[in-house]
């Protein structure tokens, strides 16, 4: 099993969740995270520290697309293993549904 970030994320960024990651697996894009699969250990603390429930366990039905979306675009983006604050419209777009087509950008955060 593995954690991976889903499309609650995006346009909200909250970044409580890479703090208290052990390995450090999280990598930021522009307007959300994402967990490299392969280097998640799978010990769930980072879970519960998500306003957004945005990070779910690829044991969870439908996942399989998100495993292979977390582990692409952690190979195309930075590190990032420091809480900073989420996005400005992170309030307004929390709980919005399909982000994904609406709002998702590839382009790679600053990381840090």
């Amino acid at each position: 099993m593995t954690y991976i970030v889903i499309d609650n994320c995006i346009s909200c960024k909250y970044t409580d969740c890479v703090e208290v990651c052990p390995v450090d697996c999280f990598y930021e894009g522009e307007n959300m995270l994402v967990i490299h699969p392969d280097e998640c250990i799978d010990c769930g603390v980072c879970e519960p520290e998500c306003p957004a429930d945005a990070i779910k366990p690829d044991t969870e039905p439908h996942m399989a697309e998100w495993v292979e979306f977390n582990r692409k675009y952690s190979e195309m983006w930075p590190v990032i293993v420091t809480k900073k604050d989420p996005l400005p419209e992170a309030a307004e777009r929390d709980g919005e549904l399909d982000k994904r087509s609406k709002y998702f950008s590839q382009t790679a955060g600053p990381g840090g």
